[in-house]
């Protein structure tokens, strides 16, 4: 292990180890642009040159590695006077533009030059204009004041794997830009604002509208997505733009477009200032009168017509401590009809499905597989962030393999693939657990062989069965279309037969920011908190939809949008005596099927928690006050308990509620497992044969980003999932 001395310091370090990799250890600041720890060294801005002994010139410290007995200054005169030179050199052509730069008080160039630049310019040139590109709804470029330091080209071709950036001409003609023009249409492109050291990539939706030092930071979660990444909301007044909080295990330093831009539509038009109701029209009402109304319409189907008439659909993107009141109250009524699995076809396996839904591994150890499995699973458009891991994994030597209905495109190579007809997706899935049974000499039981015999397999299966028999950490993923199939408790089952035959792991990305939290605290209609068998199974949300009841509660539900039956659910949510929406929103769909519509404060404005897809529950605090006269859920629950006469809704504060709800929910540190599944016969339908499939679009899965206008002017918002 090589010992080097930087600054008077003696340090150990690992062979391959670069010299500000060392300095950056031991808090000695070396200053740089180019270089950044997640990307490759490029050593093209000259700013961490260093002096090393033994060498008659200064060293960049990001491209130098250590040696055994090394010595490095990196105060000394001959390093500052190579840095100050350095710097000199990039102002060259740099514009005055600090007074109106939306990266003024946070620019790396500015805090820079402070120590590094001159009080005057040496040079009387014209300076270089470049033209701006067209970028697209998110991003803005100024590349007059660009650097060259091609982070944002090396983020594209490294990380996101999309290379939509590149360099043109040399010397100072160099250009970053798309060399044709065209938008940056990458889900993750948001990132090159946060990576750029200047002013020439920033954010289009915050641009001019606050100065950083006048922002107040407050640490938030993902609403989102199953990762819980975590970021920070920046204030003023509301919120004015979010950026990542560096979390190694779930984000790293990276953040999802949709994670990004969506607080753009927490002050949309449609957002509830009051309580509505509906008596022969539609006019605002207090809190109380709704609330007063909403327990005596509900009390009145109840006693009426019984409680199996009561439905209640709930978004898997509220927090835990809402969900788990949602329960309490609904089975406070001695009913089971709630479900968040609005986009779910097949509840057949319902009762052998895992305490909450997982990957059966542990998620920041994806970019360390051998062999990765996606089934029905357009990974980058259903988890952007997730997708970075497994393209780290396929960059190491991992051989990912696809079976899918589409043939999308991937950001990492695909070692085999097979596309087949949605009606035809079962059948290949069984072919390939057939013929991984025959060339692994796995022994399967009768059962299985039963419901496997009348299976042909192709050429396709094949090859994915001989790369899935290589690699010691192997991963089955179940995407989007697996999970919404209308055969998706089979599918499930295959998947789990085949990570068993091939000693891996099979699991699923959820569909919400809280799917977790929501099988958890008994938002299912089969289960009691903490995964307990329910005394009596209530309707799933499917039943609850396709055979109309008298009465629904929404919460935070579009139902034309967040259910897959989308103008059946109207139908059937209009043929209802009552109709309870508690939402952030008011939508002409709404205003139509509903009789009471409270206003529902949205997760920035609130406090909680949600629970990830590793089991880990994150806390979170409220960033803003509610919007108008909008309650946190947790409040409106509580009253609703209250009013209707329900015992045990007395709490004053959330945490009360929070307590209440970890006494009854215990997570566990062991990813819980699918129970044995029995196959039964499995045949291949008519090529001819349709079957629909519905997979989500990116910025279509709730109703916050349905309403951020930044990204609904994306291509991704446009086009086909």
């Amino acid at each position: 292990m090589p010992k080097l001395e930087i600054d008077g310091i003696s340090v150990d370090a690992d062979p391959g180890t670069t010299i500000i990799e060392v300095a950056d250890r031991l808090n000695i600041h070396i200053p740089r642009f180019c270089y950044h720890h997640k990307l490759s060294v490029a050593a093209n801005c000259r700013m961490c040159l260093v002096q090393v002994e033994k060498s008659n010139k200064a060293l960049p410290a990001c491209a130098t590695p250590v040696a055994d007995g090394m010595k490095v200054w990196t105060k000394s005169k001959e390093t500052m006077a190579a840095q100050h030179s350095v710097m000199e050199f990039l102002l060259i052509n740099h514009p005055l533009d600090c007074p109106i730069c939306d990266q003024g008080g946070e620019c790396e160039l500015q805090d820079v030059s402070m120590q590094y630049g001159r009080s005057d310019s040496r040079f009387t040139e014209p300076k270089r204009v470049v033209l701006d590109n067209d970028l697209g709804s998110l991003i803005e470029s100024d590349m007059t004041r660009c650097i060259q330091c091609t982070r944002c080209v090396r983020f594209g071709d490294e990380v996101s794997g999309e290379r939509e950036l590149g360099a043109t001409g040399r010397g100072e003609h160099m250009e970053i830009g798309t060399y044709v023009a065209q938008t940056i249409n990458s889900e993750v492109s948001g990132n090159i604002i946060d990576l750029c050291p200047v002013g020439a990539l920033t954010s289009k939706p915050f641009r001019f509208t606050a100065r950083p030092w006048e922002l107040t930071q407050v640490p938030g979660i993902s609403p989102h997505d199953c990762i819980g990444s975590n970021l920070y909301w920046h204030i003023q007044e509301h919120v004015k733009r979010v950026v990542p909080k560096d979390t190694e295990e779930l984000n790293e330093v990276w953040l999802s477009d949709r994670d990004r831009y969506s607080y753009a539509g927490l002050r949309h038009a449609d957002r509830l200032h009051k309580p509505l109701l509906h008596k022969q029209r539609w006019s605002t009402a207090g809190w109380m009168e709704a609330l007063k109304y909403a327990a005596s319409a509900i009390k009145t189907i109840v006693d009426t017509h019984g409680v199996n008439e009561l439905g209640v659909l709930v978004t898997p993107n509220a927090t835990t401590e809402e969900l788990y009141l949602l329960q309490k109250f609904v089975r406070g009524l001695d009913c089971n009809n709630i479900d968040h699995r609005l986009r779910q076809l097949d509840f057949n396996d319902q009762h052998l499905a895992p305490k909450y839904p997982n990957l059966g591994m542990d998620y920041r150890s994806i970019a360390d597989l051998d062999t990765i499995l996606l089934i029905g699973c357009n990974i980058a458009k259903e988890q952007p962030l997730a997708a970075l891991r497994v393209r780290k994994a396929a960059k190491k030597g991992a051989k990912v393999c696809a079976l899918n209905c589409v043939d999308y495109h991937y950001n990492f190579d695909i070692a085999a693939k097979c596309i087949v007809p949605a009606a035809n997706f079962l059948a290949s899935l069984a072919a390939l657990a057939k013929e991984l049974i025959n060339i692994c000499n796995y022994k399967a039981d009768s059962a299985t062989t039963a419901a496997l015999a009348s299976i042909e397999v192709d050429q396709q299966v094949k090859s994915i069965a001989a790369s899935l028999k290589s690699g010691a950490k192997k991963q089955i993923i179940l995407g989007h279309i697996a999970q919404m199939h209308p055969q998706a408790s089979q599918i499930v089952a295959l998947g789990n037969l085949i990570a068993q035959i091939i000693g891996g792991n099979c699991g699923s990305f959820s569909d919400g920011a809280n799917a977790a939290g929501a099988w958890l605290t008994g938002c299912v209609p089969h289960r009691l908190p903490n995964g307990d068998a329910a005394p009596q199974a209530g309707k799933n949300a499917l039943q609850m939809l396709q055979t109309p009841l008298r009465a629904y509660i929404l919460y935070a539900v579009e139902p034309e949008f967040d259910s897959i039956l989308g103008v059946q659910a109207l139908d059937s949510l209009l043929q209802a005596d009552v109709v309870i929406a508690i939402s952030p929103y008011q939508s002409d769909t709404l205003l139509e099927i509903a009789d009471i519509i409270l206003p529902l404060a949205h997760f920035s404005e609130m406090s909680g928690s949600m629970i990830n897809i590793n089991g880990t529950q994150q806390q979170f605090v409220a960033a803003l006050e509610p919007f108008g006269e909008s309650r946190p859920g947790w409040k409106i629950l509580r009253m609703l308990g209250s009013m209707t006469e329900l015992e045990g809704f007395a709490f004053n504060t959330l945490e009360e509620v929070t307590a209440e709800m970890q006494s009854a929910v215990v997570v566990g540190t062991a990813l819980p497992k699918w129970q044995a599944q029995t196959l039964t016969p499995i045949a291949k339908t008519a090529s001819k044969d349709l079957l629909r499939i519905a997979p989500l679009s990116l910025y279509a899965v709730d109703g916050l980003v349905r309403r951020a206008t930044p990204l609904q002017a994306t291509e991704d918002a446009h086009s086909d999932p």
